[in-house]
């Protein structure tokens, strides 16, 4: 009887270059262009939409607002928004795959 030694298996004791085989780029090229298939692009929400959307949070009208340089970005201009104010614009912009930014901004006393 010859003695026959164990044949490894898995990515163990593999040549280096397998990594880099052509089978392995194509499989990951297509497990790349699956994921992003996933991932939605911000739309942009119209300023009736949006004011809809801070009334029924408390908000005033134009104090919501989604800048086209960044679509993801959900912005409340108000000076001291209440907490269930930001928890109710927070579930609407992640629901709408946002996120909701908060701008305290202080504005001068008219007069």
């Amino acid at each position: 009887m010859r003695f026959r030694p164990a044949q490894k298996t898995g990515l163990v004791g593999t040549h280096p270059m397998f990594l880099c085989g052509k089978r392995f780029q194509i499989g990951f090229l297509g497990a790349a262009l699956a994921l992003s298939a996933c991932v939605t692009p911000a739309r942009m929400h119209d300023e009736a939409q949006l004011n809809q959307v801070a009334l029924g949070c408390g908000l005033a009208l134009g104090e919501l607002i989604q800048d086209e340089s960044e679509k993801k970005l959900l912005l409340t201009m108000r000076s001291d928004p209440t907490l269930q104010q930001r928890a109710c614009v927070a579930r609407w912009a992640k629901r709408n795959g946002l996120k909701a930014v908060f701008l305290n901004i202080k504005f001068p006393p008219e007069g």
